[in-house]
């Protein structure tokens, strides 16, 4: 932008160019970043962004996701692991789900 367009320009002769004797214009009045957010800034965080601070649950210290790991298929998906020739028949087909690595079925459907 040209200089002559600036807004600083209108406030050329005026001491404090519209921010203020008392206030003063400075650099990061509030901390920079997320500075204050436990103490100045607490009002605003807890307001407008609930839950960002604290910790939720316990801590599991040796944490093995191995055991906790089931993959899971619903009751109303089951029909895409049958083959088209099961599809077809007449009689009710038997699904081992273990086979395609899923280790729990799920009541919806």
């Amino acid at each position: 932008m040209v200089t002559r367009f600036k807004s600083s320009r209108k406030k050329r002769g005026h001491v404090s160019c519209g921010h203020g004797r008392i206030g003063r214009h400075r650099k990061h009045p509030g901390g920079r970043g997320n500075a204050g957010v436990k103490h100045h800034h607490r009002i605003l965080f807890d307001r407008f962004h609930p839950g960002y601070l604290g910790k939720v649950g316990m801590r599991r210290f040796h944490l093995k996701k191995s055991q906790v790991w089931c993959p899971n298929v619903n009751l109303d998906m089951l029909h895409t692991l049958l083959t088209d020739e099961q599809l077809a028949s007449k009689e009710t087909p038997v699904v081992d789900v273990n086979k395609f690595g899923i280790f729990k079925v799920l009541g919806r459907g």
